[in-house]
């Protein structure tokens, strides 16, 4: 009997999901059918940047526009308006300013009915981004982008995304302290086919402890993938990435962007690769392709080229 029940575990061990490699879905910021023809990669998922309201009042439907997003779209979003400046802040959207918009993508995604990421407000604990809490020089920007009213944005953004009765977003929302809908019932956009990608950076600027990642994180209830940015700089986040993953160990971990910065490291790119083999919770791979000729390029960079066909385009099997 003992050796049955050993024998037993043993198979069953060999059929937990860890035993399986990772195969991570393949992505691109940028033109597809360039990055096809210079890597041979298929992208199946295809990065497209939106500021607030776009594809609603700048005349462009969510609908066209996820045609135009490979197989899975992923839309990332900001708080800007089309010239840049801030179009609305965190405690606006916390507090229902933002609701006709949401709703609009939220109803866009469920016409779409196929699988679609939607990335809201990334890189919050980076300075540059207008909801970021922090300047480049650690001075708070004020209460109405402190991360706590990030936090709350994050979840109401989250709720009316995957959408559902107003009675029930309602309630959600009122536990958290933010007031009602600002609208009826929503079709209901559940995961997986709709995933929402909470993604600051692991490494924060301005490294303060108040703008730490953790800081912007909104509750497990109100993320579906935890996402990171890694580029080529002069000194590469590896480690902060690893801290990063291990600390949102009950998540889906997707690298929304990493490309080369400026110079030709193909030892980046394998680095990569053996980060994408080795983490099996890795679900999403998107290079910034850029425009030709930037610094992102892989054109322009024949020994990272060459690293990418060889490492990280066999990576989707």
């Amino acid at each position: 009997m003992a050796v049955r029940v050993a024998l037993a575990a043993i198979v069953a061990c060999l059929a937990l999901p860890q035993a399986v490699a990772a195969r991570p879905l393949l992505g691109v910021t940028g033109n597809p059918d360039r990055f096809q023809r210079l890597t041979g990669q298929h992208s199946t998922v295809v990065q497209k940047v939106v500021g607030w309201e776009q594809g609603d009042t700048w005349g462009s439907p969510f609908g066209d526009l996820f045609a135009t997003m490979g197989d899975v779209p992923l839309l990332a979003m900001t708080m800007n308006a089309k010239s840049g400046a801030p179009a609305i802040d965190s405690r606006r959207i916390a507090n229902g300013a933002g609701d006709a918009y949401l709703a609009t993508l939220s109803r866009a995604i469920s016409t779409w009915g196929k699988q679609i990421y939607v990335r809201p407000f990334f890189e919050a604990d980076a300075f540059w981004s207008s909801y970021c809490a922090f300047t480049r020089g650690g001075g708070s920007k004020g209460a109405a982008v402190s991360t706590a009213a990030f936090r709350k944005a994050f979840a109401r953004t989250y709720l009316i995304l995957h959408g559902g009765p107003a009675a029930r977003l309602n309630a959600a929302l009122r536990r958290l302290g933010m007031p009602a809908l600002r609208g009826g019932d929503l079709p209901e956009n559940p995961a997986p086919r709709l995933k929402v990608i909470w993604s600051p950076q692991a490494y924060a600027v301005p490294e303060l402890a108040a703008n730490q990642p953790e800081q912007y994180y909104p509750g497990d209830a109100y993320v579906d993938v935890v996402g990171n940015t890694l580029y080529a700089e002069p000194r590469i986040k590896w480690r902060e990435q690893e801290a990063y993953y291990k600390r949102y160990a009950k998540k889906p971990f997707a690298i929304a962007e990493w490309a080369l910065w400026h110079t030709d490291d193909p030892q980046y790119i394998r680095d990569m690769a053996r980060f994408a083999r080795s983490h099996r919770r890795l679900e999403l791979l998107v290079y910034d392709a850029g425009k030709p000729g930037s610094l992102f390029d892989l054109a322009v960079r024949p020994r990272s080229l060459a690293a990418y066909r060889a490492s990280i385009v066999p990576l989707a099997g």
